[in-house]
């Protein structure tokens, strides 16, 4: 029977993080992943060149139960430090917008690093590893592998969410912290495009693929970003963001115009073209198509000398004020991340480890930590693998 001082559960970025950083230490460590191969959610990110992180981290970019539990781990793990491990790879990198940091040429690369260093500290990796059985073994724990027998000193649980199951995600991380006695908050798709029903999505049909910059409020939260009508509803980063906050029910308001004030503009066209319709004057700030898909279903179309002052009032009240009515998301199948999770409260917030077993450790995603839609997540995963590595 096979012994070490750790198993890693899951091959994604927290666990790879994880047993990097014991076997820096002189942990003997052992991954064990599911699936065919390691780093599969890496891989497919941010387009295929992984945004790796975020330089404007901050607790505030993380939702959970517990907002302060993320604190400890980002503060002694941050983008810099990542950073500085993407440089001394020689990963050429860039920053898009908003701190958000990719790859130049391919998230193969952090998958990469990620395995050198675990083979540079002696770091054992099986891959297409399924665990039959799991039991507490005295201080330590016991495992019935595919691979074989093991018994290891540390457990750490890495196996993710349950967002994207065709990438191999489950629910095993989750039912095995019940088994050991934790509280897993309810789960829900996170960053994940808005589905339409009914007459709202016939006042969106055929306008697929259109874009458009917005800022997207609900629950008193706001994110101005681009949104993208899809064929089911809307999508784009500006959705994705608000869908971690908003619930069936939940009202969802837009602002179709968020860089303009839309009764001045209203009033200049009403000057400069009283004989032109607003179908055709609203295309000067929207795209062609909404515009007057717009004016079909929520605005009366007609020269703009015929507006009284109140109707233009009503009008620009309508752009800025946009009742966006959703009737679901895509789910797990499409949502960036899993929403929920370990309830922190069971946790170590500095070491990550279990308070009501020893040698019990949960990070990423499976943990109650989501983070906002720009490298948060990997940052999270990043800072809470460390915490763990440095620990068991």
């Amino acid at each position: 029977m096979d012994s070490c001082d750790i198993v890693v559960i899951g091959g994604g970025a927290a666990g790879l993080m994880c047993a990097a950083t014991a076997g820096q230490r002189g942990r003997r460590v052992r991954v064990l992943e599911h699936a065919n191969r390691v780093g599969k959610k890496i891989l497919m990110s941010g387009g295929g060149r992984c945004n790796f992180t975020n330089l404007g981290t901050t607790p505030a970019n993380f939702i959970s139960a517990n907002p302060h539990y993320c604190k400890s781990a980002l503060a002694r793990y941050t983008p810099a430090d990542f950073v500085a491990l993407v440089e001394r790879h020689g990963i050429a990198y860039h920053e898009k917008e908003r701190g958000q940091l990719f790859c130049d040429v391919s998230s193969k690369q952090i998958v990469a690093l990620l395995v050198d260093e675990c083979r540079a500290a002696g770091v054992r990796i099986d891959t297409g590893c399924t665990i039959e059985n799991l039991e507490r073994d005295g201080d330590g724990f016991r495992l019935t592998t595919s691979l074989g027998a093991m018994t290891a000193r540390s457990l750490v649980v890495a196996s993710g969410g349950l967002s994207i199951p065709s990438m191999g995600a489950s629910s095993f991380g989750h039912t095995l912290a019940k088994r050991f006695g934790h509280t897993v908050l309810p789960t829900r798709a996170g960053l994940v495009p808005l589905t339409l029903s009914g007459r709202h999505q016939d006042e969106l049909a055929g306008l697929s693929g259109i874009a458009l910059p917005v800022s997207a409020r609900c629950n008193g939260v706001r994110f101005d970003a681009d949104m993208l009508i899809t064929h089911r509803g809307v999508s784009g980063p500006a959705i994705l963001q608000i869908s971690s906050y908003w619930q069936p029910g939940d009202d969802l308001r837009l602002d179709l115009l968020p860089d303009r004030d839309a009764l001045a503009f209203l009033e200049e066209l009403r000057v400069a073209h009283p004989a032109a319709e607003l179908r055709n004057l609203l295309a000067e700030a929207l795209p062609r198509r909404l515009a007057q898909r717009l004016c079909e279903t929520r605005f009366a179309n007609k020269p703009m000398r015929q507006y009284t002052p109140r109707e233009l009032k009503a009008i620009a009240a309508g752009l800025h004020d946009f009742a966006l009515v959703a009737s679901g998301t895509e789910g797990y199948r499409t949502a960036e991340v899993t929403l929920g999770g370990v309830d922190t409260n069971t946790l170590s917030s500095s070491t990550m480890a279990s308070r009501h077993v020893p040698n019990l450790y949960f990070i990423g995603e499976v943990v109650d930590v989501t983070g906002h839609l720009g490298g948060y997540n990997f940052q999270w995963a990043w800072a809470s693998g460390h915490a763990a590595g440095l620990a068991a």
